[in-house]
């Protein structure tokens, strides 16, 4: 694969704010699989290097509070959905300064204030709940557009059918999206699935569907951009099948040897991260010196982000028994 630079549409101060978040969750996730190896991060792991151009070319196209809610490959959407990068690596340590006070971990993450619903452990779990989702806010009179994501090997979960048939008859304000990475946890989309275009499922229930290319953040804000439109404007769901590439296994605990090296490599080719500096320096939307202080604040900021993390408590053990009900007051139901 190949890509040329060509001269954007996009703002200075949107190609800078696309690099810095892509950097940040890739220098975040090679942080967190160093410290996995030395044992201060424990239990599952899944780390989004390869995938950053979907979180930012994403985030650029929604509003503040549109709600997201994604599987358990979860840190760079948090990351990307404004949870600091302190209380993102406190959760990873099960610390109480996590962003769920250290009881979530690296799959299960929540912030009610932006309106982030996680990090879900259960594989497909998620998109009825973010046509649940979708339904408060259609319901609440809101604008607001539901992103619901998952992975290739949820496509094939019977819950999808459900909440895709659902979410068309009642037109809801909701976006699916695919990220495709080819691999599940390690079965070709090619071994278990008749449909290899995992957009045309769409088709069943006449929702409007396309794939895209999320290797790059222009191409990804483009189609969020025309996506949330539609919903936004009470026309319904739409399905966006966003065909990236993770660089790593699909946890810690997986070395990836069912994928052949010339296949990585090929993907790497189109970095995502390296392919948007390369347009920012060719552009000369930033020098090298602007983007060198980039480099550095983020190398600063995740490492003070570890500090955090190490230098934070441990819950007590009566947390056990907290946040576990909630009592809400619902004045239709008096």
């Amino acid at each position: 694969m190949k890509t040329t630079v060509k001269k954007s549409k996009y703002s200075k101060k949107t190609y800078l704010e696309w690099y810095r978040l892509m950097l940040l969750i890739r220098r975040f996730e090679e942080k967190t699989l160093m410290m996995y190896g030395q044992q201060k991060i424990r239990g599952f792991c899944h780390v989004y290097i390869g995938q950053e151009a979907v979180a930012a070319g994403m985030m650029s196209a929604l509003k503040p509070l549109d709600p997201i809610i994604t599987a358990y490959r979860v840190h760079g959407i948090a990351l990307a959905k404004g949870i600091s990068a302190n209380q993102v690596m406190a959760e990873l340590y099960g610390k109480v300064t996590g962003n769920v006070k250290g009881k979530g971990g690296s799959m299960h993450y929540y912030n009610k204030a932006t309106q982030f619903y996680g990090g879900n452990g259960i594989v497909g779990a998620q998109i009825p709940q973010g046509a649940g989702i979708a339904l408060a806010e259609q319901y609440k009179g809101t604008n607001n557009v539901c992103v619901t994501m998952f992975g290739d090997g949820a496509a094939r979960q019977g819950a999808l059918y459900e909440a895709f048939n659902m979410a068309m008859t009642w037109k809801l304000p909701v976006v699916f999206v695919c990220e495709n990475n080819g691999y599940a946890m390690g079965t070709s989309v090619e071994r278990t699935s008749n449909v290899h275009d995992l957009y045309k499922i769409g088709a069943a229930f006449d929702m409007p569907s396309e794939a895209v290319d999320g290797m790059s953040v222009e191409t990804v804000h483009e189609a969020f951009t025309k996506a949330t439109k539609h919903a936004r404007s009470g026309k319904g769901p739409y399905f966006l099948e966003l065909k990236t590439y993770r660089y790593k296994g699909h946890s810690v605990s997986d070395p990836g040897k069912y994928r052949k090296k010339e296949e990585v490599q090929e993907y790497k080719d189109i970095d995502p991260v390296k392919v948007t500096e390369k347009a920012i320096l060719s552009q000369k939307i930033a020098s090298e010196k602007d983007i060198q202080k980039i480099k550095d604040a983020i190398k600063e900021e995740v490492a003070a982000a570890v500090e955090f993390a190490e230098n934070s408590p441990l819950p007590t053990p009566e947390e056990l028994y907290k946040d576990n009900y909630v009592q809400e007051d619902y004045p239709f139901l008096d």
